[in-house]
């Protein structure tokens, strides 16, 4: 198994990545040049890759797909692990401020868009995959923050 990780050098990123190169599969990790993508893919040897991308840019996670099959030979499994996330309150009284809309919308478009974005370049990939016993080609798990539901309260 092969499988392209985003968010790949840190928290549930990173603990996919191990947890597959652990369990003999192979994998890329998808993130950011300045994460500790390179350092990871180094320490765990041969079956994993590091490609420095932003998950918004089609050229970067193109390249990243490519790099799996290119090093693996195909891509059987995309995780989207990448996420960003802003703290603000919509309205914030005490200084007569509104959110950032620039921030919003840099929060959907890594969030949102970037993983469409993953999603449909590692689809195409895994399109060319034999299809297994039960007709499947690969794999996609999408990934959210607990803060989904929880909230960030900010005084």
């Amino acid at each position: 198994m092969v499988g392209l990780v985003t968010g790949g050098s840190s928290g549930l990123g990173c603990a996919t990545v191990e947890r597959l190169v652990q369990n003999g599969a192979s994998a890329v990790i998808l993130d950011l040049p300045s994460s500790d993508g390179a350092a990871l893919a180094e320490k765990l040897g041969e079956r994993c890759a590091f490609a420095p991308a932003d998950v918004t840019s089609e050229a970067d996670v193109q390249s990243a797909v490519s790099l799996a099959r290119e090093k693996f030979g195909k891509l059987d499994l995309a995780v989207n692990c990448a996420g960003i996330a802003v703290a603000f309150k919509t309205y914030n009284f005490k200084k007569d401020l509104p959110h950032s809309l620039e921030d919003f919308q840099r929060v959907i478009n890594v969030n949102i868009a970037g993983t469409f974005n993953v999603i449909r370049l590692a689809v195409g990939e895994m399109g060319k995959n034999e299809p297994d016993a039960d007709g499947h080609r690969g794999c996609i798990i999408n990934t959210a923050s607990v803060a989904a539901f929880d909230g960030q309260v900010i005084k």
